[in-house]
């Protein structure tokens, strides 16, 4: 589903369906994505670990760090780059643009 119509602009959820500190996955026109959500910021991200290919939605916010670790391996991607912040992961995973307008958090493919 679109939002307003804006070609590229995915809507994933509404506000209050991601916890503040938590990541939800989310499976949009072929792009797997790790929604993030830190006070009343959202992040997203590819949901695939660079180094072993496991969700990242279901590891752990830093809200500190603005980072989400992998639950297997423990390595953290900074939610603003994609960046790895750890070893064993030394790709960058995908950024989304994010776009939280009322109440409903959308994001640009």
């Amino acid at each position: 589903m679109t939002a307003s119509g804006e070609p590229g602009v995915v809507v994933l959820c509404r506000r209050d369906e991601v916890p503040d500190g938590e990541a939800r996955r989310f499976d949009v026109e072929g792009h797997r994505i790790a929604l993030a959500r830190i006070g009343d910021d959202f992040y997203a991200i590819g949901d695939r670990c660079s180094h072993g290919n496991y969700s990242l939605s279901q590891g752990w916010v830093w809200p500190d760090e603005c980072a989400l670790e992998c639950p297997q391996h423990s390595s953290s991607f900074d939610l603003r780059t994609g960046k790895p912040n750890c070893f064993p992961a030394t790709v960058p995973v995908p950024v989304y643009e994010v776009r939280a307008q009322g109440e409903v958090v959308a994001v640009v493919l």
